[in-house]
């Protein structure tokens, strides 16, 4: 191996615009409500980059005030660039910190970027022996590869690729790299809003540098040009020197590379724990000390380089350090005094933390610890079982602990009959009203253990709710909450079983000792968040929203789930063949119109047909990645103008419907019931709302005839029984017409008007007989509208209203409607001040951006502050229905049971000779689950399918 010394500079912002985009999807949000996603993914890089290379020397480099020099040269310069988002801003001093307590220099100059940071310092470097690896995935430092600069270009998927000047000769076709300059200077960077030559794209740009070696010869040789080409770049000669300029990057910034001040420093170990701590990230910290362990470096001692493993280096003084990383800081402090301690990080696992977890022998030593269990007054308990699907689980063991550190597992037997006769001997521990039962998902144990005709009874604590409550925006699971709240790492299922696949193990085939661990770890675990969450309920004031509504719910749901809703998988069938039919047809008429055939669901080829070929608009959107964009909100807005599009639309939903709906749902019929059995989650919707999985049928279409007909293939148990829906009607209107205290609407619905029409009479200046039909729905839009913040260009997009025209509308509307307005502004200002908003039973929406400077954050925060307690007090109402009606079906003992909870509606299915009773009892606690100075109203249907109820 080489003993060329190697230094790595790394590009700061790219890595962490790279690292916060890696996490778009689902943002890493602490339990403060910090967005630590661009903290994570930068970090996650550098630490793979030192693991990976061990380098010698090392320096982060930051702009700081842009390029001054280029701005001055084009004023336009980045002028394109979005604001950087908050989660960015907010992570730069927490970066900063964790470099300082790992003793790796910042480099930073003001009025530079970092490119020409990087250039400048590699070029020095270089001439002092060094190898330079610039870490970025930026195509631009391309132009600084030589014999001894390289690329350390991050790659999709994981890992590493390095450029030097065959790679960077290959990719941009050039024969020496500092031509890439030329490359970018002729055809443009969007992302810098470098204008480049006219018409000179990727291709184009090869092209003359393979004829003419650079922008100079180019312009000294236009004659040998055609056409527009010719003109264009003769035009414009000085915008493409211009852009040649601002492409290059600067040699000469006023920084220094001093070897000593860039040697890789073994790190404040006991500092850095303490920034991750209080970050939360507990992987990122055993990551951390994985990469300097002393498995590479004895105490006190650096890590060594990858290429002198022989010549471990002794750490900096901190004096040296702090010259390095002080001199170029972000913050201009000094960096701290480097730490020699090594100690291990504290995280608790079940190898490193006393406990005493035991299973339980048959016989006589089951009797004895049902005997004590009896005596318990609070008991966590856990299921293992042979599957996810409760519905088709069987028993493998149950869990149970008291005492933090302690607990007992009871394997079951796999014969049917023996089992039933172990569960038995549990029965009057779970039927016990005296003794709460606690877990983690409790519903799920419920459903298996009522597959064996057992009732939990009693006080109920499921942790996955509480802290649902505690933090909705945050994740629930087992593994997260001890980790985040006890710092502890529980045993992974797939150490015992697998991962999934054909050759993972059922929980029956693992030893009964692993089982053990694995199992009362969990109850253990459990009864320990319990203590923790029950205080933190209190704290939030959330406990009585805890326990009269979530966990009763609970019960409700597991009936529910347990009871499913027939199918008529005959009706499905036929409507699968009508809608090929009708998909056929869309085809067809799409394929004509086009001129060809083609791919309709690909959206590449659609948009080369619609915007190249067809040239449907002049300037059609495109994606990050160059394509045409053919997303819903871009056709959607052109469908009105060309039948084509609207034809696509068509196309897509019913293709959708198809395969979602009227194809599957046959798939999902439980063979042992005949019925679907869908899953009600209590902990996805931050505000409140229930959400529907397995299938989903929350989301069928009701807005077309197609979707519409999917509900008629769900009826009633048989012959014998109706489906009833009940329907809130407009009930989030009238809770913001009851929060607000606005009397004008309050009236309105006392006096059963259609609140609509009574809006349009009063916004439009009419008597309301004379509201005609656009004005009716115009003024349905606003209402609406308001309560997820409509603006005027919403509006004018969904109405026929000019911008202008909805600007004055929602004005109007405001005007009749002051205290509506008031409300909305004091929701606004009490989430600034507080940091979230509640529902009428205190149910809490936390909102970490409500005071972000960036607007477009600030304004999304904004909204929900809004909707967040109306979505959500709506929610919580239902949720009281629920619970109200379930007890009454129950201790009437009726026939009749509760299916179907879908946002405003629930759905019976009704014994005949009990529904005219029960059409009373349903409508009246309904209407009366909660009270406002509104009157709540309920629509009652009943049909032999969902359709015709609804």
């Amino acid at each position: 191996m080489s003993d060329q010394k190697r230094l790595f500079l790394v590009d700061a912002y790219a890595l962490i615009f790279r690292g916060y985009y890696a996490f778009i999807k689902n943002p890493r949000i602490n339990s403060k409500g910090e967005d630590t996603s661009a903290i994570m993914g930068f970090m996650n890089s550098l630490l793979d980059v030192i693991k990976r290379e061990r380098p010698d020397h090392l320096a982060v480099c930051f702009d700081k005030g842009g390029s001054v020099d280029r701005v001055e040269m084009y004023q336009e310069y980045k002028a394109n660039r979005d604001e950087t988002p908050e989660g960015i801003r907010t992570a730069i001093p927490h970066i900063c910190n964790i470099l300082e307590a790992m003793h790796i220099p910042i480099m930073v100059k003001e009025g530079y970027e970092a490119d020409d940071v990087i250039g400048t310092l590699s070029r020095q470097a270089e001439k002092e022996g060094y190898k330079v690896f610039m870490v970025t995935p930026d195509k631009d430092f391309a132009q600084l590869v030589t014999d001894n600069i390289f690329m350390y270009r991050p790659v999709f998927g994981g890992g590493y690729e390095t450029w030097g000047i065959p790679e960077v000769q290959k990719k941009f076709e050039v024969e020496d790299p500092m031509q890439v300059i030329d490359f970018l200077g002729m055809m443009g960077d969007s992302s810098d809003n470098i204008p480049g030559l006219p018409g000179v794209g990727e291709k184009t740009a090869k092209k003359f540098i393979n004829q003419f070696g650079s922008m100079e010869g180019l312009l000294a040789n236009t004659d040998q040009l055609k056409g527009k080409m010719k003109e264009k770049v003769e035009a414009n000669g000085e915008l493409g020197l211009l852009s040649k300029k601002l492409a290059t990057i600067m040699l000469d910034v006023p920084v220094e590379f001093d070897a000593k001040d860039f040697e890789l420093d073994h790190p404040d170990v006991e500092k850095v724990k303490q920034i991750f701590q209080d970050l939360e990230f507990r992987r990122l910290t055993e990551n951390f000390l994985k990469t300097f362990s002393n498995e590479t470096a004895s105490e006190g001692e650096a890590v060594p380089a990858k290429n002198q493993p022989e010549s471990p280096k002794t750490t900096s003084t901190p004096s040296s350090k702090q010259a390095g990383a002080g001199q170029f800081s972000l913050f201009g402090n000094d960096a701290p005094a480097t730490s020699e301690s090594t100690s291990e990080y504290t995280r608790k696992t079940a190898e490193t933390t006393p406990h005493f977890y035991q299973s339980v022998a048959s016989g006589m030593a089951t009797k004895l610890f049902v005997k004590n269990l009896l005596n318990q007054t609070s008991v966590c308990f856990d299921t293992e079982t042979t599957s996810i699907n409760p519905l088709e689980a069987e028993l493998v063991g149950i869990a149970f602990s008291w005492e933090a550190g302690k607990g007992f597992y009871l394997p079951f037997p796999e014969d049917r009959d023996e089992c039933q006769a172990l569960i038995e001997e549990l029965r009057p521990f779970f039927e016990n009203e005296n003794i709460e039962k606690i877990g983690q998902n409790l519903k799920y144990d419920i459903k298996v253990l009522a597959k064996y005709n057992i009732e939990v009874k009693g006080k109920l604590f499921d942790t996955m709710l509480a802290h649902y409550l505690i933090n909705p925006d945050m994740r629930h699971n087992m593994d997260v909450l001890a980790e985040t709240y006890l710092n502890y790492t529980p045993i992974s299922i797939t150490e015992l079983i697998g991962k999934k696949g054909k050759n993972q193990l059922s929980m029956r085939d693992v030893p009964i000792e692993k089982q053990t661990e694995y199992a009362v770890e969990d109850a253990d675990i459990t009864l320990q968040l319990k203590e923790h969450f029950e205080k933190e309920l209190g704290e939030a004031n959330t406990k009585k929203l805890f326990d009269e509504i979530e966990i009763p719910l609970l019960r409700v749901l597991a009936d529910m789930e347990l009871e499913g809703i027939n199918l008529d998988k005959d009706f499905l069938g036929s409507l699968s063949e009508e809608l090929d039919n009708d998909i056929a047809t869309l085809e067809k008429q799409i394929y004509n119109a086009a001129g060809e055939e083609f791919n309709i669901a690909s959206p590449k080829q659609l948009g080369v047909i619609l915007f190249e070929k067809m040239k449907l608009v002049d300037k059609p959107k495109k994606t990050k990645t160059g394509q045409y964009s053919t997303a819903e909100d871009v056709l959607s807005y052109l469908a009105k103008d060309h039948e084509i599009i609207q034809n696509i639309l068509d196309f897509r939903g019913l293709s959708k419907l198809k395969s979602t709906y009227v194809d599957a749902l046959p798939q999902q019929v439980d063979e042992r019931t005949g019925r679907v059995h869908t899953d009600y989650m209590q902990t996805v919707a931050a505000t409140g709302r229930l959400s529907s999985n397995n299938p989903n049928l929350q989301n069928i279409p009701i807005r077309t005839e197609r979707g519409r007909q999917v509900r008629k293939a769900f009826v009633p148990r048989n012959d014998d029984y109706t489906l009833l829906a009940a329907d809130y009607s407009q009930i989030e209107l009238r809770i913001i017409a009851a929060l607000s205290e606005e009397e004008t609407m309050i009236e309105a619905f006392k006096n059963g008007e259609d609140i609509h029409a009574s809006t349009a009479s009063k916004v439009f200046n009419v008597p309301l007989s004379e509201v005609t039909r656009e004005q009716r729905g115009n003024a349905k839009t606003v209402n609406f509208g308001i309560i997820y913040g409509v603006s005027a260009f919403g509006l004018s997009n969904q109405t026929n209203l000019t911008r202008s025209e909805s600007k004055e509308l929602i004005d109007t509307y405001y005007a009749t409607y002051p205290k509506l307005r008031n409300y909305i502004q004091d929701q606004v200002d009490f989430a600034r001040d507080n940091g979230y908003v509640q529902t009428v039973l205190g149910r809490r929406r936390y909102l970490k951006d409500i005071n972000s400077r960036n607007a477009v954050v600030r304004g999304a925060a904004e909204r929900n502050a809004v909707n967040a307690p109306i979505q959500g007090s709506a929610a919580d109402i239902i949720k009281i229905a629920m619970i109200n009606i379930h007890r009454k079906l129950v201790e009437g003992n009726y026939k009749t049971k509760m299916l179907l909870q879908v946002h405003d509606e629930l759905v019976f299915d009704v014994y005949k000779p009990e529904l005219e009773g029960l059409k009373n009892l349903i409508k009246t606690e309904m209407e009366n689950a909660y009270e406002l100075s509104v009157p709540l109203d309920v629509d009652l249907d009943i049909g032999d399918n969902w359709l015709e109820a609804h």
